[in-house]
């Protein structure tokens, strides 16, 4: 075994033992979280460990990345699921409805009517989440608290979209305590959609490498861990 994949499944452990405890304080079931593992500039090979080591959800963030690995990991296909969980741009809508198995970041009506279209074109049923930016940060993504309840309302009449739940990338803070109430937030905003009917709505992707733990003490389902599963990232120019 390599040096890379070893200390890829001694991370792989640690983070499993780590959702466990979380999931105990919270007197909640471990299987109730989902590690979705954040392969962004991941190479096909440390990608393909990981899925024999029992990752079953891929993240990606770039439509034309996941697209180049998909087609060398094409055996791997039918046990993994790929979630694009960053911004899609309208452009890019038709290859993330056919390529991913659910889109995370949908943040607009025009985005969710495209990908309605599109998924109803190819004969598919397309789950998505709505990705809220809790705090108004210009330079993320996200639709505002305040416009979520609409847009779910929206997607809920849209026949080839699923609301699976909502996802959030809070502020980035030392202390991931200081993220606790961001995490509570997008979790009262889910309870809100079930209370109006919205019965879909469950799940909520929130928690990263740093503050996962927190979020699944607040009831996150699914936590997307990229840097402590893989290691730092190594972006090329």
């Amino acid at each position: 075994m390599q040096k890379a994949d070893s200390a890829l499944l001694a991370a792989m452990r640690s983070i499993r033992e780590r959702i466990a405890l979380a999931c105990n304080r919270a007197e909640r079931h471990e299987s109730d979280v989902t590690l979705v593992a954040v392969s962004k500039t991941v190479s096909a090979e440390q990608i393909r460990v990981a899925v024999e080591a029992g990752v079953k959800v891929l993240g990606e963030n770039r439509v034309q990345e996941a697209e180049a690995k998909m087609t060398q990991l094409a055996d791997l296909r039918s046990q993994v699921e790929w979630h694009l969980i960053g911004h899609l741009q309208s452009n890019k809508a038709r290859k993330a409805a056919s390529l991913f198995d659910v889109v995370q970041s949908v943040d607009d009506e025009s985005l969710a009517v495209r990908l309605n279209r599109i998924a109803e074109e190819e004969g598919k049923r397309l789950p998505v989440l709505i990705e809220v930016n809790l705090a108004g940060e210009a330079s993320k993504s996200g639709v505002a608290l305040s416009e979520a309840l609409p847009l779910m309302s929206i997607i809920r009449h849209l026949p080839a979209l699923e609301l699976r739940g909502l996802m959030t990338v809070p502020p980035f803070l030392e202390n991931p305590e200081d993220v606790r109430p961001f995490f509570r937030q997008l979790r009262a905003l889910r309870d809100q959609a079930l209370n109006a009917g919205l019965d879909s709505c469950t799940q909520l992707s929130m928690g990263m490498s740093h503050d996962f733990e927190v979020a699944i003490e607040e009831g996150a389902t699914l936590v997307r861990i990229g840097t402590a599963l893989f290691g730092a990232r190594t972006y090329t120019l």
